[in-house]
């Protein structure tokens, strides 16, 4: 398909990126990073910890291993983070396909590959003509991004008036909408096994040792799936 090298079309991209981030995928990472903002609080360190976590880290599992992993010390806390983010490389190399031309511009993605936009985008991209993908990406990624700063901030700001359970609570507020997004797929004949071997591998996660467990499951959740969908081409 040609690419449109048009300044306006790219425009119209990034803006309609954008106002696809506000509303569910805005309120869904609002309220955990509200949650996560009110734990730095709780944990007695600074602002400046928890937004340069929010929006630096920019992943939530990664972010509470570094809140918690303090006793570790930093290379213990940093390493910590980096394991449970390591998710981020495989989703990284799934969507670049999909991001347009193979130029330099799409570097200005890396940054901001994360649940939320990456869900959204692996869903909206391929409709998209290719020289549209990239500013669509970074219009949604470029909210969510804010949304996640400043509902950290906000969530810091309140955290007196936020008790435990509720906290709990909306820090699971993005994985469920991200499981929403993943049964809405279960009508796409790949994503369903995707999804299926997900599920069948998830028990893992209990019975291995917390540090080990994810990864596993996920390691032999996608390689079930890979397996599955070659046979089922065969």
């Amino acid at each position: 398909m040609p690419t449109d090298p048009d300044p306006h079309r790219r425009g119209r991209s990034l803006r309609a990126g954008a106002a696809a981030a506000l509303g569910a995928p805005a309120i869904a990472m609002g309220v955990s990073f509200l949650a996560f903002g009110a734990a730095v609080a709780a944990a007695r360190l600074g602002v400046g910890w928890a937004l340069g976590a929010s929006l630096f880290v920019y992943g939530m599992a990664g972010q509470l291993v570094l809140l918690q992993a303090g006793d570790a010390g930093v290379m213990g806390a940093a390493l910590g983070a980096t394991a449970a983010n390591a998710r981020f490389l495989p989703m990284a190399l799934a969507i670049a396909p999909w991001l347009g031309p193979s130029t330099g511009r799409r570097w200005l993605a890396l940054p901001f590959i994360a649940i939320t936009p990456w869900a959204a985008a692996m869903r909206a991209l391929p409709g998209l003509l290719p020289a549209e993908r990239l500013g669509w990406f970074l219009g949604f990624a470029l909210v969510s991004w804010t949304v996640a700063g400043a509902a950290t901030l906000a969530g810091f700001l309140a955290a007196p008036l936020l008790d435990a359970p509720l906290l709990a609570a909306l820090l699971f507020a993005n994985p469920l909408y991200f499981a929403l997004l993943l049964a809405a797929e279960l009508r796409n004949g790949a994503s369903r096994q995707a999804i299926l071997a997900g599920v069948a591998a998830a028990p893992l996660a209990l019975v291995l040792p917390a540090a080990w467990g994810l990864l596993a499951a996920g390691l032999v959740g996608g390689t079930l799936a890979f397996v599955w969908g070659r046979h089922g081409r065969a």
